[in-house]
């Protein structure tokens, strides 16, 4: 793995985490779990009593989590095939990908409204979803009701992906993402009960992670915009340790 996709992979990432933390998604957490694992939320409080409640949430989540990710890394997969169709247009595409990335970044950080990504979809389930299939059925629901809400976050990797040098890049990109995404949910499902401690400890933090998420998607731009990426790489790569390197 060269040095550019190692950054790119923990842009990545650390984008899918934001997401996770977004106003939009992080106070839903607890309804999700409950709705995924077919319980009640005091079931679920409880689950560490109950070792088949908490084998059958944290199984339904990884159905859940498999059914947003299916859908997150297909949309990757087009945006590096749109970004080689267009390969004499590359150029153009990283400048223009660039300034909409920043545009991103301060619609989130709030000092730039744009009315087109203010509406958001959601998808009401009033009853359980019956078994795994369900749960990944929610999941793809997920991925597609909430892109509203992380659309400028999972925009701004979709940019980057089409940027890839090759199909396998710009999968990997959106598996990092998902990633971010999936691995705070694990294990607030895994760790049910002290996750409800942070939750109501991060809740007035909120307003902060879209600050940070905006500043975040603002450097990304800049980077894209200015071609800055190659020498950010360069930059990290003296600090990659050589047996980690050789690994990667």
């Amino acid at each position: 793995m060269s040095a550019a996709t190692q950054v790119s992979v923990l842009v990545a990432m650390g984008a899918g985490l934001l997401s996770f933390l977004s106003p939009c998604v992080f106070p839903l957490i607890p309804s999700y779990l409950a709705l995924v694992g077919g319980l009640s939320l005091e079931e679920i409080q409880d689950s560490a009593a109950h070792i088949k409640h908490r084998r059958q949430l944290l199984i339904r989540s990884v159905a859940f989590i498999t059914g947003f990710s299916v859908i997150f890394i297909s949309f990757g997969a087009s945006a590096t095939a749109l970004g080689h169709l267009l390969f004499d247009y590359q150029l153009v595409i990283r400048k223009a990908g660039g300034l909409l990335v920043i545009l991103f970044g301060l619609y989130i950080a709030g000092w730039l409204p744009l009315p087109f990504l203010m509406r958001e979809k959601h998808f009401n389930l009033k009853e359980h979803p019956s078994g795994h299939l369900g749960a990944f059925l929610v999941g793809v629901t997920f991925a597609a009701a909430w892109i509203p809400c992380v659309g400028p976050i999972l925009g701004s990797i979709l940019v980057l992906a089409s940027t890839s040098e090759t199909a396998g890049q710009g999968i990997l990109l959106l598996v990092a993402y998902s990633a971010g995404l999936a691995i705070p949910f694990l294990l607030s499902a895994l760790l049910f009960g002290r996750f409800l401690l942070f939750f109501n400890r991060f809740k007035r933090l909120l307003p902060w992670v879209n600050r940070v998420s905006g500043l975040f998607l603002i450097l990304v731009g800049v980077l894209l915009l200015t071609d800055y990426f190659t020498l950010l790489s360069t930059f990290a790569l003296r600090f990659t340790p050589e047996w980690l390197f050789e690994r990667l």
